[in-house]
Formats: structure tokens, C-alpha cells, sequence
């Protein structure tokens, strides 16, 4: 039997498996019906045990096929039957009211935190987000959740991840027990410079004082220069602004041209970060969900079923809409063994049917799930 023959046989088999599938997706929607008037609840894994058990036995050969195949299927009729259970539910309302009250332009101005100083790169990301927004510094990144969920601040900045050291691992931790929403995004191209006191030579240099992420993003000068100690510090700005204040003549700090003018530092090496290619990706927050128009990305975190395929059928969701997800990390769980939350950026509208179901049934059938926002990237 040639290839073209077993192809068309393939399709025959094609066209009847798709109509039963069709039929049992029917069916499926028939019983979703029957539990929302009884008021049952959507997953019953005892029946679904009951049909791997009796499909499985089917052929030992295919069994673990069989087994995806099923698991597959489940998943499948599972959403479907939650458009009927779970249709206008209260988080989808919250999505489309989110998308149709927010205002058409993004604010050029308002109360901003900033964690640092004056010269601190989170501010240079703030400039070019609100150039007209009045800014209060703050010592942590924990103050500017908290300043924005109190309402002392209508915005946040915060680093979230870095193109040469990835994730920012602190803003991870406290997205996971915060509350906010992300409405904008900014990258920025971070040029790290090294500074010092006017009249000191490199060769003076025996300390380098930086924030730990700006030192990683170095260590290749590190490396050319062995004797020279790192130290880090809160903030690449508040060192250098120690280093104004200071008599030391054998320090120097990683900072931003930006800083050397503001804090009458000169520049004793330009371009010291190990890529040329350095950016950092900025986040900021609110504390209500807001929508602007043209927002292209969202970002949300969840726990997989602890179970065989539960990140899997996740990922299978996004496949079957063709969407490009642009990130995807696992973070402990708190208080438990070997169990991780999955936070996941990916491209996408909330302005689409599809997308809201997709949220909306993510946001049912994971535990732990926290949507952070539908944004613009700059």
C-alpha cells in the first residue's frame, strides 16, 4: 500500500473521528446543562478514572497513548463545559468592565514610587513613562507595593527582569503575595559606567560598591581586574551618592552617566556591562485593574494540577489559540514541599472572546491564580 493510499485512508478515518468528536463535545455541553440546574460542580475525577481504566485495557501497546489521548479529551470538554457552567462570570465581567472603563490615554503625570534615589535607573524608567509625574523615592521594593495598595501613590516602578541576569527574584517573591495590577511596561537600555572621585586613577581602585544585579551584569570586568573587591549596595544611585559623600579615594561605584553629572563623580571606564545588549524590563503598577487601548501582553501566575500532564494541558490551552507565550518560569510555593507557582507573560487582548475564556478558565481550574494585567510594552 503506497503512502498517498494510507494518507487517504488517514483523512477517511479523519472526517469520522472529528463527527464523533463533534458529538461527544455535544454531549458534553448537554451534561455541563444538567449540573449547572442541579448545581453540581464541573470535575468529577471519578468518572474520568473510570474511562482511562476502561480505555486503557483496550490495547497494552497504546496504553500510555491512550492515556494522553483521554487526558487530552478531558481537558477539552472541561473548558467547554465551563462557557456554559461559568458563562458571564464574574471575573470575565471584571475583565471587560476593566477594558471599557478605563480612560483612552495612558497619564502623562500623577504620584509615582520609585525605590532608590534621585539617578536611580528605576527613575530614568519613570521619566520616560511620566514625564510630568511627581516622584517619592523609597527604600525597598516591598515600600512601593505598599504605597500603591494604600493609595499614598497612584504608581509603581519595579524591575522585574534583566536581559544578561534574568529574573529579579525579590519582585517575583512579593508579586506572589501583593496585591496590583500591571498597566504599563517599559525596557530600558541600562549602559553601566564605573565611578569615582574626581582626580582617581583605575589603578587607585580597591573596592567597587554596586547593586548585587549591576555587579553580575560587570563581572566580566571583575575578571580583568581580580584584585579589585565587588561590595554590593542597596541602589546603583544611593552609591553613588555615598561615594559624593565620601573621602575615600580607593572606592568606586556602577552607576549611569546620569549619575556622574548629578553627583560630581567622574568617569573612569564607559560600557562595563558584559552585553551590549543590557536591558531591564520595568513594570508598573496600580492598584485597580486598568486597561488601555493597545494592550498587548498579560501576565499572570498560577499553580499547575499536582498531577501527570497538569502543566501540560495548561500549555495545551495556549497552543489550540495559537498564542505566543514570552515567558514562563517556575517560583517556589510558600509553605510547601517541592511545589512551584508558574507565572506566565504571554501576547494576547482581553479584548477577545477567546482570551477572556482562556483567563476565565485558567482562573477556575488552577489554584493559586493570580491575573496581574492586560498592558502595553515600551
Amino acid at each position: 500500500m503506497e503512502i498517498k493510499d494510507i494518507r487517504k485512508e488517514i483523512d477517511e478515518i479523519d472526517d469520522k473521528l472529528f463527527d464523533l468528536f463533534k458529538k461527544r463535545m455535544d454531549l458534553g455541553k448537554s451534561i455541563a446543562k444538567e449540573k449547572k440546574d442541579k448545581n453540581l460542580p464541573l470535575v468529577n475525577k471519578t468518572r474520568e478514572r473510570e474511562i482511562l481504566s476502561r480505555m486503557s485495557k483496550k490495547s497494552d501497546e497504546l496504553v500510555t497513548y491512550t492515556r494522553m489521548l483521554y487526558n487530552t479529551l478531558f481537558s477539552v470538554s472541561k473548558s467547554y463545559q465551563g462557557k456554559v457552567l461559568y458563562e458571564d462570570s464574574e471575573f470575565n465581567k471584571s475583565l471587560r468592565e476593566a477594558a471599557e472603563n478605563t480612560p483612552k490615554l495612558f497619564p502623562n503625570k500623577g504620584t509615582i514610587a520609585v525605590q532608590g534615589v534621585e539617578g536611580s535607573y528605576s527613575q530614568q524608567a519613570c521619566d520616560k513613562l511620566f514625564p510630568l509625574g511627581d516622584i517619592m523615592y523609597f527604600k525597598t521594593f516591598n515600600h512601593i507595593f505598599d504605597a500603591v495598595s494604600e493609595g499614598l501613590c497612584d504608581f509603581g516602578i519595579l524591575p522585574i527582569e534583566n536581559s544578561s541576569n534574568g529574573s529579579i527574584n525579590e519582585v517575583y517573591d512579593l508579586m506572589m503575595e501583593k496585591n496590583f495590577y500591571i498597566v504599563r511596561s517599559y525596557k530600558l537600555y541600562v549602559k553601566h559606567v564605573l565611578l569615582a572621585k574626581p582626580g582617581v586613577k583605575l589603578g587607585d581602585i580597591k573596592e567597587v560598591i554596586s547593586h548585587n544585579q549591576a555587579i553580575n551584569q560587570c563581572s566580566n570586568f571583575f575578571r580583568k581586574h581580580p584584585d579589585i573587591k565587588s561590595t554590593y549596595y542597596s541602589n546603583t544611585a544611593e552609591a553613588a551618592r555615598f561615594l559624593s559623600q565620601s573621602d575615600r579615594t580607593d572606592l568606586a561605584v556602577i552607576s549611569s552617566k546620569y549619575c556622574a553629572d548629578l553627583y560630581g563623580l567622574n568617569i573612569l571606564s564607559q560600557d562595563i556591562q558584559n552585553n551590549e545588549n543590557n536591558y531591564t524590563r520595568f513594570i508598573c503598577i496600580a492598584k485597580e485593574m486598568k486597561i488601555y487601548p493597545g494592550s498587548g501582553k498579560i501576565s499572570l501566575m498560577l499553580t499547575a494540577p499536582h498531577e501527570p500532564g497538569g502543566l501540560f494541558n495548561i500549555m495545551a490551552k495556549f497552543a489550540a489559540l495559537g498564542i505566543n507565550i514570552t515567558k514562563l518560569e517556575s517560583r517556589p510555593k510558600s509553605g510547601s514541599d517541592f511545589e512551584f507557582m508558574f507565572y506566565f507573560d504571554f501576547e494576547g487582548s482581553i479584548e477577545s472572546e477567546d482570551i477572556r475564556e482562556l483567563v476565565d478558565d485558567l482562573s477556575r481550574n488552577t489554584e493559586g491564580f493570580a491575573f496581574f494585567g492586560n498592558y502595553q510594552e515600551y
